[in-house]
């Protein structure tokens, strides 16, 4: 594919990967516009996974075109460390926090900055970094809890936690793998309403197994199965295709 010839900010077409004979991604393709929030769902050994490693670096695809902004980036010639520099950011499924530092050193800690020993040495926040920090907190609902040691959060918390760290980072990309796993439903519905307010400027692609949690975002939802696309569309639609039900829903 020439650069510059999609308007999608994540193109994947014909993305294929084995291992040790099993086909994790088989030729799949999708597109993520810019600003779009969009909802992965699938049963376990769809890919997801797989496909958020191809995204990220981890995994390098056997075949098949991955770009990034409309086209600029090929993400299968980049390392890891190149692609979160270009903005793409992954929260992990279990949340990865300092337990023994508070909730605005998490932060401070995640922040793009300059990280060569000299920066650090001499660091000393800004006006501008706290401003930054403060409006992380209100959007992640930590700011009451902001002094709190990290280790005393909820699960939920926590959750929000990480998620704030990615921010930190001013990714143009989020992959959030299973935000709500675990969380109360509570928590639930707080989350959706963090990720909607997080989309009003950042793209967010989720992969999750709740469902109730896939409605309330209310965003295009693309169902996997053996490593393809099987369904996509609105939750209704998606979860009206018999092929859907059949493979991951159940009757």
């Amino acid at each position: 594919m020439d650069q510059q010839t999609t308007s999608a900010l994540l193109y994947l077409d014909g993305i294929t990967v084995s291992f040790d004979g099993f086909r994790a991604l088989n030729e799949l393709s999708f597109i993520i516009e810019p600003g779009e929030m969009r909802a992965i769902i699938g049963p376990n050994g769809a890919g997801k996974t797989t496909m958020m490693d191809v995204v990220t670096g981890k995994t390098r695809p056997d075949a098949g075109d991955v770009f990034f902004e409309q086209g600029s980036f090929d993400l299968s010639k980049l390392d890891e460390t190149e692609i979160a520099e270009l903005g793409i950011g992954r929260k992990f499924q279990k949340p990865t926090v300092f337990d023994m530092h508070t909730v605005e050193d998490n932060l401070l800690l995640a922040l793009k900055n300059d990280r060569r020993v000299r920066r650090t040495l001499f660091w000393e926040t800004s006006s501008e970094q706290e401003a930054r920090i403060d409006a992380i907190l209100g959007t992640i609902r930590l700011r009451p809890l902001r002094r709190r040691v990290a280790g005393s959060l909820s699960h939920g918390q926590k959750q929000w936690l990480e998620i704030g760290m990615l921010l930190a980072q001013d990714p143009k990309l989020l992959l959030v793998d299973e935000p709500v796993a675990g969380m109360t439903d509570v928590e639930t519905m707080q989350t959706a309403e963090l990720l909607k307010e997080i989309n009003r400027d950042r793209t967010v692609v989720v992969v999750e197994h709740d469902m109730a949690f896939v409605r309330e975002l209310g965003v295009k939802v693309t169902c996997l199965h053996e490593g393809s696309v099987l369904a996509e569309g609105t939750i209704d639609q998606v979860s009206e295709n018999e092929r859907v039900v059949e493979v991951y829903l159940g009757r």
